[in-house]
């Protein structure tokens, strides 16, 4: 906070000590009343103006009990009946609560404000083998552009330039940078680390990773957690319940007087707890702390790449008891990888197929070669028979590779074990006859295992996958990720379908998945989460969850997240109520004055606000 914002709290702090200490000593000219009355009077303007005028503002507009109207009455009440110190003290020790608070509340925004910064404010265009300085609104797509090391990528692009490694955190929260291949794409917003890099734009501006994650954040900010809309709810009807019964306070023992003539009515003692009443009750604790925890949530999940499209969603997945992953792509890497060779002459066999699928563009084709290394081994007459694979005369013998189905078709005889396998086969045959086979599978991601175990541990009761690929491969799947069950064969309608069974179950749902396919499950189950670094933009418009790290053990990260922010809102709500109430009855009953008000509702607002920064804290390790 600015140093001005405590200048004027200041000045009214010396002047109410001062005022209190030049009474207790008695101080010959402070005894007049005309003195006294000024000298507060000046001691509160500095604070009071400000909230009273605010008050004005809100009653010309339709919000007559807000509470700076609860402050200002409270404090000009106290001058009425001659408590001048407590008048200033009311206004003074709530301005502090509020810019203490407003410091409270920009920390925890700060977290969300930074993403302004991925949005670079220039982009390096190569126009005719010159580098030119844009606006990156004014990048069209299919220029390049050029971007040095430590320059952050202003624009959603294909990398033209060799390998090169990239800070991704501040989209993904991924501390390692990432290496990307040419030909792959670069995100808006990671940061080029060890070179020169050239890219080819694929999206406009509007379009990018950047501005995506800005439009989610701002989406967030204004969807509302039930907790959110209740308490707004909530103050509207409470603030003129309070000036109500405040005004209760005052008038019912006078009118108890006249009916009881023992009954002896002292207007200042009345007003005065009236007084204190109206002090304790400002909800300003509730209004302020319970949207600060859920912002400091969605503030808190950002850091760790989880991005919630709204405070509801926050609420959301706490609730959830049941989570249902799509398999490739999610759970798997979407690349394939061999795992092992099944031959007689493994060496000459690997040859003789990397030979075939060299220059092949293909998944299986860049696994098979990148497992085989260099050779220098050549296939000629290479003939590709789509759907079923590839043939090809190696060092003079005539060599077959691909689907079971191309054996068949060229009459070779195999194993019949090898149509219960669960991984993708590379069969092979040479001069008719077979030769082996290259097993490959689409390898977990690093983290796939512990994402299990940590939903598990987090006490979600049913954890299941769903795959389009052939049941025995996801089998194979869920037994190695100790998943309740796997369904595999199923096309995007029968994973709808059994998204419906499930829910008419009565359990709550969460569905992760990346692919345009995924959009109508995620659209369909309690909460949907989305895997943001490689998935499909349907996906990810669809989703209430963005996982910016495509990490599975980031859902458990966004169940925890969620329910620790739940719970200190609950905190809050009852701790406010609870030291108001308390305080409130005290009041009543005589046995608390002003000051205890004063200190007791700036207390529990100071408390209920820190209590609410917790979520982001505690939510960075």
């Amino acid at each position: 906070m600015e140093e001005r914002n405590f200048m004027k709290p200041a000045i009214s702090f010396v002047m109410l000590a001062a005022g209190i200490v030049m009474t207790a000593m008695d101080v010959a000219w402070f005894a007049d009343g005309i003195v006294r009355l000024v000298w507060y009077v000046a001691a509160f303007l500095p604070v009071g103006v400000g909230v009273v005028k605010e008050a004005c503002e809100c009653a010309a507009k339709g919000d007559v009990f807000s509470e700076f109207m609860l402050m200002s009455v409270a404090s000009v009440g106290a001058f009425v009946i001659g408590e001048y110190p407590e008048a200033v003290a009311v206004m003074l020790f709530y301005c502090i609560g509020e810019t203490l608070q407003d410091m409270a509340v920009d920390r925890a925004r700060d977290n969300i404000k930074s993403l302004m910064e991925f949005r670079p404010d220039h982009a390096s265009v190569v126009v005719g083998g010159e580098v030119v300085t844009k606006d990156p609104a004014d990048v069209g797509v299919g220029d390049v552009i050029e971007v040095k090391p430590g320059e952050r990528v202003p624009l959603d692009g294909v990398l033209l330039s060799p390998d090169a490694a990239f800070n991704t955190a501040a989209l993904t929260g991924e501390s390692v940078p990432r290496t990307v291949e040419t030909g792959k794409e670069v995100l808006a917003g990671m940061i080029a680390t060890d070179g020169v890099s050239r890219l080819k734009v694929v999206r406009p501006a509007s379009q990018s990773a950047v501005a995506r994650v800005l439009a989610m954040v701002e989406e967030a900010s204004g969807r509302k957690a039930p907790a959110e809309l209740f308490i707004r709810k909530f103050a509207r009807v409470y603030t003129p319940v309070v000036i109500g019964l405040a005004a209760l306070t005052a008038l019912v023992p006078y009118l108890w007087s006249l009916a009881d003539g023992s009954f002896v009515y002292d207007f200042d003692t009345w007003f005065y707890r009236a007084l204190i009443f109206l002090v304790i009750s400002c909800p300003c604790a509730l209004v302020i702390s319970i949207p600060l925890s859920y912002f400091g949530g969605i503030g808190a999940a950002s850091k760790k790449g989880i991005l919630f499209k709204g405070g509801n969603y926050l609420d959301a997945v706490t609730r959830v008891d049941t989570v249902v992953f799509d398999k490739t792509g999610t759970l798997t890497r979407g690349e394939f990888s061999v795992v092992k060779v099944e031959a007689e002459a493994p060496d000459v066999l690997l040859a003789a197929v990397a030979a075939m699928e060299r220059g092949s563009n293909h998944p299986i084709a860049k696994a098979v070669t990148e497992y085989a290394g260099g050779t220098d081994v050549v296939a000629d007459d290479l003939k590709d028979i789509p759907g079923y694979g590839l043939t090809a005369t190696v060092k003079g013998a005539r060599w077959t590779a691909g689907t079971l189905k191309l054996l068949d078709r060229e009459g070779v005889a195999y194993p019949k074990e090898l149509s219960a396998v669960a991984e993708t086969i590379v069969a092979c045959a040479k001069d008719g006859r077979y030769a082996g086979c290259l097993l490959l599978a689409d390898t977990l991601k690093d983290d796939a295992v512990s994402a299990v175990e940590k939903l598990r541990k987090s006490g979600v009761e049913r954890v299941e996958i769903l795959s389009g690929d052939k049941q025995a491969l996801v089998d194979k799947v869920a037994a190695e990720l100790r998943v309740d069950k796997g369904y595999g064969d199923l096309l995007p309608d029968g994973k709808v379908a059994h998204m419906e069974n499930v829910r008419r179950e009565g359990r709550n749902v969460a569905f992760v998945g990346d692919g345009i396919n995924d959009a109508p499950v995620l659209a369909l189950s309690d909460v949907g989460i989305a895997m943001g670094g490689l998935g499909a933009d349907m996906a990810i418009e669809t989703a209430d969850v963005v996982i910016q790290t495509d990490q599975p053990s980031k859902v458990a990260d966004a169940i925890r997240i969620g329910r620790r922010t739940r719970r200190i809102a609950r905190e809050n709500i009852v701790f406010a109520v609870g030291v108001k109430v308390l305080v409130m009855v005290l009041g009543l009953a005589g046995m608390a004055n002003l000051w205890a008000a004063v200190f007791a509702d700036v207390g529990v607002a100071l408390l209920a606000v820190l209590n609410a920064t917790r979520v982001f804290f505690s939510s960075r390790s």
